[in-house]
């Protein structure tokens, strides 16, 4: 079930037609899924204490009603590694046209997925999973299954995926945390339900996941026309 706060970030993006990065992890968090520690803010001050707080190193981008894709427009500047490099990065970012602010976030290790919903017209809710970073472009390595998903569900996607080994610990890399994949599957099959038609899609890419934790690093909802 949503809750109010659930509902006020959609409410404060429906005139954008989407909910950008901050507003996506704040939902998500909500719904007890994993996301990345984060700051969005107008103000150097604040980022610099975020990251003192946090500690690097760290991932800055840029948020923009106008902007879906932010590599396009360079709004993505990864491994800061001090406080100078925040600065530089943070002034950069700002200046990018439609900016509204910029969020900090803490840097994950681990292996890329891509996870995702969208609502299919003959089926309903759908969610994909696939191989992250730049094997979903060149490999299109993805499965879908209807949503509600049952922990089954979960793990045959898994299975489906031809990367599957590159996370199982391929020629002694360390393999990821399944549980924690399932568990994060689950639950955002559940907001997907929740969410019902009031979405269109939502991307969650990456998602990074090591032996530890499987979170989300970065995210987007589109809201129904």
């Amino acid at each position: 079930m949503l809750t109010s706060d659930m509902i006020g970030v959609l409410s404060a993006a429906k005139d954008d037609g989407w909910v950008m990065e901050p507003g996506a992890k704040t939902l998500l968090g909500l719904a007890e899924i994993d996301v990345t520690r984060f700051v969005f803010t107008r103000d150097l001050g604040e980022a610099t204490a975020f990251a003192r707080a946090t500690g690097y190193p760290l991932v800055a981008k840029v948020v923009s009603p106008r902007i879906i894709h932010k590599s396009d427009v360079g709004g993505v500047a990864a491994g800061i590694a001090d406080d100078g490099e925040l600065t530089r990065a943070f002034e950069r970012l700002s200046r990018i046209e439609g900016a509204t602010g910029v969020i900090v976030e803490e840097m994950v290790q681990g292996m890329e997925l891509i996870a995702g919903a969208k609502l299919d017209d003959q089926f309903g809710p759908v969610i994909l999973l696939g191989a992250g970073g730049t094997a979903v472009e060149i490999y299109k390595d993805v499965t879908l299954r209807m949503a509600p998903l049952t922990r089954e569900d979960a793990g045959s996607m898994m299975a489906s995926l031809r990367a599957r080994p590159l996370y199982e610990g391929y020629r002694g890399s360390e393999p990821v945390n399944e549980e924690a994949l399932y568990s994060m599957l689950l639950r955002f099959s559940a907001l997907v339900m929740d969410l019902g038609e009031r979405i269109e899609s939502i991307d969650l890419n990456p998602v990074i996941c090591s032996k530890e934790r499987c979170i989300v690093a970065d995210a987007r909802i589109i809201l129904s026309r």
